[in-house]
C-alpha cells in the first residue's frame, strides 16, 4: 500500500497524458469534501463542502477547504460536479463562488435546487448545469458519465470520469438498500459495466468499512416511527438532518394515519422541505401543515414538531428546547424523537441534549433505544460487493477518517487487490494515475479555512488556541507605567483576573516580585518596553504556576509615562 508521509515534496510537473487527483478535504476526517482532478492542464472539482467544529475550536462557525492550491487556476475549472446535497458536499460552494461567480455548478435537479436556495442567502446567482443518471456529456477533456446512488438523500449520483489517462470511478456517497423508499437503487448494473470496461482507479466512500455487513433499509425503520407516534401521550418533536427528505416523509405519513398536525421548525429545514415539496421529492397531504404562529391552537396530542438539531448543534432549535432557551417548552408529556446517528466527534454534545430533554421529563427515543435511524453509507459487506464488482487496477479510499480509510484499503486487499496498487492518501496529497499505475507524488497545502461569522480564514490555529486558553484557564492582565527615559517604574503594578480562579487581592504578594523585577532590569539598563513585557509574563507567569498549577492567559500592558 502507498502511505501519505508527513514531509512529502512538493509535486513534480504531471506527465503528458497523466491524471493527477487532489483531496483537499473528506481524506482523514467525516466531511469538507472536495477532490480536484487535473488533465492537460484543465481542472474538474467534486463537490465543495464543509467541516462543522469540534469543541477544540470555540467560536468558529464553519471549517472549508483551502483553495489555495487552484486560486491562480480558477479560470482552468470546466465544472464543479456535486455528487449530492448534502452540507459537507456542497457548503462551501458559496465561499468558491466569491473566488469565481461564473464556475459552472453541475448536479443533479434536487441537489441544484438545495444549492440555488442557499446561495439566495448569499445573494449568488450560480451558473448550474443540471445532469442525471444515465446521461454521459464532456466537460472539457473530462468525460463524464453518471449513475444513480441510493444515500440518505435523494437524487445522489456517482461519476465516471474518462480521461486518455484512464478511468475513474468516483462513487461519492452511497449505499446498496435494495428496497429504498423512493425506489431509487444504485445502479450496480453500471458499476459492472464500467468494471468489465475497465476501471483504472476507484474512489469509493469509506465511512462505514468498519461496520460489518449491509446496512438495514430505510423501509424497517417505518413501523418503528409509526409506534413511536403509537403510544406518545401529548407532543411530538423528531430531530433530524435538514436534508433527510425521506425521514421527513415517514414522519409525515404518520402524522396523517395518527391525525395529527405537523409544524417544521428551523429557516433549513422549512428551506429544504419547501424545495423538495416544489420538485415533487417530498409528498405533504393537504391540510396537514401548521404555522408555527398556530401552534397555541392546536391540542398537543395532536401535534408534531419537525426541527434540527440532531448532532446537538448549540444554536439549533432542539438544543435550545433542552435549555428552556426556547418558546416550546418541554414538558413531561412530550416524546422527543432522534431519527439520525451520531456524527464522529458529536457525542458528547448530542448525549448533552438527551440529558437535558429527559430532565424536563420528555420521553427520548434514539438510536441507541430504538431503530429510529440508519446509515447513509454502504457497510463492509457493500464495499467488497462493489469492489468484486467492479476489479479497478488501483484503489483509493475516500471519505472517512482515518480508521475508515485503513479499513477500506484493508477491504480492497481482500478482494485481491495488490498492495502496491492501493493507496492510501490524505488531504492535499497528491496521487497521480500514470500508465494504468496510481501513486502518491508529492503533498499541497489543504489546512482548514475557518469561517468565523463575517470573516473567511482570519481565525488561525494561533488565535483558536488563545481561545482554548481564556476557555479552559481565564486571564491575568497587568499594568505598570514606568518612566521613559531611565525605565524606572512609576505607577501600578495594577493586576485584574478573570476565569483564573484567582481572586484579584490575592495577587498583592505578587506585586512585590513584579517590583523587584523591574527594579533589577532598570538597574541592567533595560528600558525597552516589549523586554519589560515579557518579564512581567514570566514573573506573573511563575507564581501562578506555582500557587495554583494553573496556566491563565497573561496580558502585561507596559506604558511609558
Amino acid at each position: 500500500m502507498s502511505h501519505p508521509h508527513p514531509e512529502l515534496p512538493e509535486p513534480p510537473e504531471l506527465p503528458e497524458n497523466g491524471l493527477r487527483i487532489v483531496a483537499l478535504g473528506g481524506l482523514g476526517e467525516i466531511g469538507r469534501n472536495m477532490t480536484v482532478f487535473e488533465y492537460a492542464g484543465r481542472l474538474l472539482i467534486v463537490d465543495c463542502g464543509v467541516l462543522f467544529p469540534e469543541t477544540e475550536q470555540p467560536g468558529v462557525d464553519l471549517i472549508l477547504p483551502d483553495f489555495e492550491y487552484i486560486r491562480d487556476r480558477l479560470d482552468r475549472v470546466e465544472a464543479v460536479l456535486l455528487t449530492h446535497g448534502h452540507e459537507d458536499h456542497i457548503g462551501a460552494v458559496p465561499y468558491l463562488l466569491r473566488e469565481r461567480p461564473d464556475l459552472p455548478i453541475a448536479g443533479s435537479k434536487l441537489t441544484l435546487a438545495l444549492l440555488e436556495a442557499k446561495l439566495t442567502e448569499h445573494r449568488i446567482k450560480p451558473t448550474t448545469v443540471e445532469v442525471k443518471e444515465g446521461d454521459r456529456r464532456p466537460f472539457g477533456p473530462f468525460d463524464l458519465e453518471f449513475l444513480s446512488v441510493n444515500h440518505s438523500i435523494p437524487d445522489a449520483l456517482a461519476v465516471a470520469v474518462r480521461t486518455p489517462a484512464g478511468l475513474v470511478l468516483h462513487t461519492g456517497d452511497f449505499k446498496m438498500d435494495q428496497l429504498p423508499l423512493d425506489g431509487r437503487l444504485t445502479d450496480l448494473g453500471g458499476f459492472a459495466r464500467l468494471g468489465s470496461e475497465g476501471i483504472d482507479l476507484l474512489l469509493s466512500d469509506s465511512t462505514n468499512a468498519e461496520v460489518p455487513g449491509f446496512v438495514t433499509s430505510e423501509r424497517n425503520i417505518g413501523p418503528v416511527v409509526d409506534d413511536v407516534f403509537r403510544t406518545a401521550q401529548e407532543r411530538i418533536i423528531v430531530a433530524c438532518f435538514a436534508s433527510h427528505i425521506h425521514r421527513v416523509q415517514q414522519v409525515l405519513d404518520a402524522a396523517v394515519a395518527s391525525g395529527r398536525k405537523v409544524c417544521f421548525i428551523g429557516r433549513s429545514m422549512v428551506r429544504n422541505m419547501g424545495v423538495a415539496r416544489e420538485l415533487g421529492y417530498l409528498n405533504v397531504p393537504e391540510d396537514i401543515m401548521v404555522e408555527p404562529r398556530q401552534l397555541d391552537d392546536i391540542p398537543p396530542d395532536r401535534l408534531v414538531l419537525v426541527c434540527t438539531g440532531s448532532q446537538g448543534e448549540p444554536m439549533s432549535a432542539l438544543s435550545r428546547m433542552a435549555n428552556r432557551d426556547h418558546q416550546i417548552r418541554i414538558t413531561e408529556r412530550d416524546t422527543v424523537m432522534l431519527a439520525s446517528s451520531m456524527i464522529p466527534g458529536n457525542e458528547t454534545a448530542i448525549n448533552a441534549v438527551i440529558n437535558g430533554l429527559t430532565r424536563w421529563g420528555a420521553r427520548v427515543v434514539h438510536k441507541g433505544n430504538a431503530l429510529v435511524h440508519v446509515s447513509g453509507h454502504a457497510s463492509a459487506g457493500e464495499l467488497l460487493y462493489v469492489l468484486n464488482m467492479t476489479k479497478p487496477g488501483n484503489f483509493m479510499p475516500i471519505h472517512g477518517e482515518w480508521r475508515h480509510l485503513r479499513a477500506h484499503a484493508k477491504l480492497a486487499a481482500l478482494t485481491g487487490i495488490p498492495d502496491e496498487n492501493i493507496v492510501i492518501a490524505e488531504d492535499g496529497v497528491v496521487v497521480d494515475l500514470v500508465d494504468g499505475r496510481a501513486s502518491i507524488v508529492g503533498a499541497v497545502p489543504a489546512g482548514y479555512v475557518y469561517v468565523d461569522g463575517l470573516s473567511v480564514g482570519e481565525v488561525t490555529e494561533t488565535s483558536l488556541k488563545d481561545r482554548r486558553i481564556l476557555g479552559e484557564e481565564g486571564f491575568v492582565s497587568i499594568v505598570v507605567g514606568v518612566d521613559s527615559t531611565s525605565g524606572k517604574l512609576v505607577a501600578g503594578p495594577e493586576i485584574h483576573a478573570r476565569g483564573a480562579g484567582i481572586m484579584n487581592e490575592d495577587f498583592d504578594e505578587v506585586i512585590e516580585r513584579i517590583e523587584a523585577a523591574l527594579q533589577e532590569a532598570g538597574a541592567d539598563g533595560v528600558n525597552d518596553t516589549n523586554q519589560m513585557s515579557r518579564l512581567v509574563r514570566r514573573t506573573v507567569g511563575k507564581w501562578v504556576n506555582e500557587n495554583y498549577r494553573r496556566r491563565p492567559m497573561i496580558v502585561p500592558v507596559v506604558v511609558e509615562i
